[in-house]
C-alpha cells in the first residue's frame, strides 16, 4: 500500500510539473509590433510580451504568426514567435 501511494505521489508531481511548463500556442495576424517595449499585438486585440533576448524574424503588420506563450499572472509572455507562410 505504501509503495502504491509513493508511486502515485511521484506520478502526480511529474504530471503537474510538466503541465506547468507546457506553452500554449495561438495564431493570428500582427496588428502592431513595438521593439522598444517588446510587445506584439494581434488583430484580435491580444497583447504578448516578448522575451528580452527576442530576435525579430522580420515581423510586419498584416503578417500571420504562430506564438507560443505562457500566462504570467494575467499577461501573455511569449516564448517563441514564428512567421507563417
Amino acid at each position: 500500500m505504501r509503495a502504491l501511494l509513493t508511486s502515485l505521489t511521484v506520478l502526480s508531481a511529474i504530471t503537474l510539473s510538466s503541465a506547468a511548463f507546457a506553452a500554449t500556442m495561438t495564431t493570428g495576424t500582427v496588428k502592431a509590433f513595438d521593439a522598444k517595449t517588446m510587445t506584439l499585438t494581434l488583430k484580435d486585440g491580444s497583447h504578448y510580451l516578448l522575451p528580452a533576448n527576442f530576435k525579430n524574424p522580420g515581423l510586419k503588420i498584416g503578417e500571420k504568426v504562430k506564438i507560443a506563450y505562457d500566462m504570467v499572472g494575467k499577461k501573455h509572455q511569449a516564448t517563441a514567435v514564428t512567421i507563417l507562410q
